[in-house]
């Protein structure tokens, strides 16, 4: 197991697809963590031998940080990562450093649906990383160190934190219709080129509108005991939550908006005070980490709140808002939710999850 030190860091981490929009967020978030390190950055072979301040074309509000200035970039190759004892991914290809026994906490959509591999947003369902054990042992050749744990798509993650805490407070959620007003930073850079978003609303984003619906489904599923000893995703619990998804890119830098009506499954349901009380109090199933938020769901009373400029980073953009709870004439009730997509919906939960991962002992 991981030793952490009350002195400084201690835990060597590398990130793959350092100099892209992702991985230039996970080096803000990991410069000054307390546990972990950054050791290797890892990009395409047109950036690798240059120093990062030379390879990234940093786009992020804070400047590179001094720790990785200098830090000559490599190749996405797993000997590189050799002592590392974290690997943190923007990349869509990352088998091979499972294969070469290292854990890899992935951003990309690639293993989302892998059903040995867990789907995890860290203010929902840690417990899903009992999972890990039966992907290593199924790896040919087995693993002892190596797995791929994924987060979900920006946009998901920010729905199913306030939906898991609805299910937690009343129990199961039988129908839920969303909308989204996604920001151009979820598209990466350089995303929506400015013709098409500047003065517009664009009422669709490739995938997006699929992977918001069974996401959802695959994390707020139980993990139950499946054939040959082994644990497996019960998607089938899931089959009473139907959701509806209609995904638009809006002119905002960061921060995804969503509209939210849901209805429940047991009458009568809750009133829209207790819903905002059972929000208010939700506190996910998860050991304290480091980079988690104080408060999982921060509810606003404001009638116009949450706004994306006003309340993106709120907490660091670690937590959800939400806002504007009140009786839905059709369903039985409806909200607003803001989560920031780069933190939250990113890097922030790719890295507690790898906290939550070092408590558990998981990472070794």
């Amino acid at each position: 197991m991981c030793k952490i030190s009350s002195e400084g860091p201690t835990i060597k981490v590398g990130v793959l697809g350092a100099t892209g929009t992702v991985g230039q967020r996970f080096i803000t978030l990991l410069a000054n963590h307390p546990w972990f390190i950054i050791h290797a950055l890892g990009a395409s072979s047109r950036s690798a031998g240059k120093p990062y301040s030379k390879a990234a074309n940093w786009k992020q509000s804070t400047p590179i940080p001094s720790i990785v200035r200098d830090t000559i970039v490599q190749e996405c190759q797993p000997e590189h990562f050799k002592d590392c004892l974290i690997v943190f991914s923007g990349l869509d290809a990352d088998g091979a450093f499972r294969s070469a026994d290292l854990p890899v906490f992935s951003n990309a959509k690639n293993y989302r649906r892998d059903p040995h591999v867990p789907l995890v947003v860290p203010l929902v369902n840690t417990a899903h990383l009992v999972m890990i054990a039966q992907q290593q042992a199924r790896h040919d050749p087995p693993l002892k160190k190596g797995f791929i744990l994924t987060n979900a798509n920006c946009a998901t993650t920010g729905l199913v934190v306030p939906l898991r805490a609805l299910e937690k407070a009343f129990g199961p959620v039988e129908s839920c219709i969303v909308t989204t007003m996604q920001a151009i930073s979820g598209a990466g850079y350089p995303g929506v080129p400015s013709l098409d978003i500047i003065d517009n609303v664009v009422p669709f984003i490739s995938g997006e509108e699929e992977k918001l619906e069974w996401e959802t489904l695959k994390i707020l599923g139980n993990v139950v005991d499946g054939d040959n000893g082994l644990e497996a995703f019960d998607m089938r619990a899931r089959q009473p939550l139907r959701v509806s998804a209609s995904c638009n890119r809006v002119p905002v830098i960061d921060g995804h908006m969503m509209t939210v009506t849901v209805r429940f499954a047991r009458r009568p349901p809750p009133s829209p005070q207790q819903v905002r009380e059972a929000l208010a109090a939700y506190t996910p199933d998860a050991p304290a980490c480091p980079s988690a938020p104080v408060h999982a769901i921060f509810v606003h009373e404001e009638a116009d709140r949450p706004q994306p400029r006003l309340d993106r980073y709120y907490q660091d953009g670690a937590g959800v808002s939400v806002g504007r709870v009140r009786q839905c004439p059709v369903l039985d009730v409806k909200f607003v939710v803001l989560a920031n997509n780069v933190s939250i919906g990113a890097a922030t939960s790719s890295i507690i999850n790898a906290e939550v991962a070092v408590l558990k002992g998981i990472i070794h």
